[in-house]
């Protein structure tokens, strides 16, 4: 099925290790996002594992660079796997059709909000200090993580983005699981996955040669370098 919004490598498809890292991956999304370095537009990342492939980005294309904190919230049992997402404003949704299948109580449920939501301002926080939020209201926004899985994350993210006055988002990632690229082009101007693979069996690591966890500190670290000055 053909989406008009949503652009990929044809050549990359249903291919794995297509990316050395996740800076490489930048620099093969910012070649196909060339156009966006000729208008007012911005690169927001999505910590932690975002912000190496935003940061080439915004290098390559010579925009500016900042975050966008969002996270899923976890599984008490596995924190790779979540059942919702909070964002940097308060934005946040349950995913209701995968919930009655967890077996989670109530208690449960709202003790992982709660954890999510500080850690999310916690990292906004460490990332922004105070500087305030950038105006997105005449920019056009480009946001950015290394992989879309089931998507909902990200999601939750535009949603924030367009509290925020948010009126052209484009997502781009370097890799992401065609069946939950629909709906997300469904909320946004413009979708942009190099490496779009199908199959049962799904993970944005098996996208890279290299792939490491990348830590808060190291987000941090590259995003102060290249952010805007306080």
């Amino acid at each position: 099925m053909t989406y008009n919004n949503v652009s990929e490598r044809p050549e990359l498809r249903d291919r794995v290790r297509v990316f050395r890292n996740r800076a490489h991956a930048g620099e093969v999304l910012a070649d196909m996002l060339s156009s966006y370095g000729k208008i007012e537009a911005i690169v927001l990342a999505i910590p932690a594992g975002g912000v190496p492939v935003a940061a080439a980005m915004a290098e390559r294309l010579h925009i500016s660079l900042d975050v966008a904190v969002v996270s899923k919230i976890t599984l008490p049992w596995n924190t790779e796997a979540g059942y919702g997402a909070v964002a940097f404003d308060g934005t946040m949704r349950l995913n209701e059709g995968l919930l009655p299948r967890l077996g989670l109580t109530d208690d449960q449920i709202q003790e992982g909000i709660k954890q999510t939501t500080q850690k999310v301002m916690r990292r906004v926080k460490r990332f922004r200090g105070d500087r305030p939020f950038p105006d997105l209201t005449k920019r056009q926004v480009i946001l950015v993580d290394d992989g879309l899985a089931s998507g909902f994350t990200m999601w939750v993210a535009v949603e924030a983005l367009r509290n925020a006055g948010a009126r052209h988002i484009c997502v781009a990632v370097p890799t992401g699981h065609g069946s939950s690229l629909p709906r997300l082009a469904s909320e946004v101007e413009a979708l942009y996955c190099a490496n779009i693979r199908g199959g049962f069996s799904f993970a944005v690591a098996d996208a890279y040669a290299a792939w490491t966890d990348v830590t808060e500190e190291e987000a941090i670290a590259l995003y102060k370098r290249l952010a805007p000055p306080d």
